[in-house]
């Protein structure tokens, strides 16, 4: 019994093939990609229009440095408190599968959360210094 391979060169996929199709939306993705990322950069030129006297104009709104501050350390918060039950979940599962090495994860586990905490604090040092 002897085998012989097909040699009719390089195959081609019918249309409504699934590997078509991601190829093609692939290329969609990379111009749906660039269109978004020049349309920010239209939208994002307005922002740098004012300087000079508008901007003293606008200084008794201070208010909103409050609540900005208010957002941005609850927003670097909560990223903190995700990044850290994700890491500590990993070492957990790491020191479970791999008792042996459960110094060397204990090592990486506390050096990356005194990585991720100093997150939170550089963001107050900043908002302290933004706000008095």
């Amino acid at each position: 019994m002897m085998l012989q391979c097909e040699t009719g060169g390089p195959r081609r996929r019918a249309g409504n093939h699934l590997l078509g199709r991601v190829h093609r939306k692939g290329e969609h993705v990379k111009t749906k990609l660039l269109l978004i990322l020049a349309a920010l950069l239209v939208l994002a030129t307005p922002m740098f229009a004012q300087g000079g006297a508008a901007a003293e104009k606008g200084a008794g709104n201070s208010y909103w440095i409050w609540i900005a501050s208010g957002f941005s350390m609850a927003f670097a918060s909560g990223l903190c408190g995700l990044a850290q039950s994700k890491v500590v979940a990993a070492a957990c599962e790491g020191m479970g599968r791999n008792p042996g090495a459960a110094d060397a994860i204990r090592f990486a586990l506390i050096f990356g959360l005194a990585f991720i905490e100093s997150l939170a604090l550089f963001t107050l040092v900043i908002i302290i210094m933004k706000v008095a």
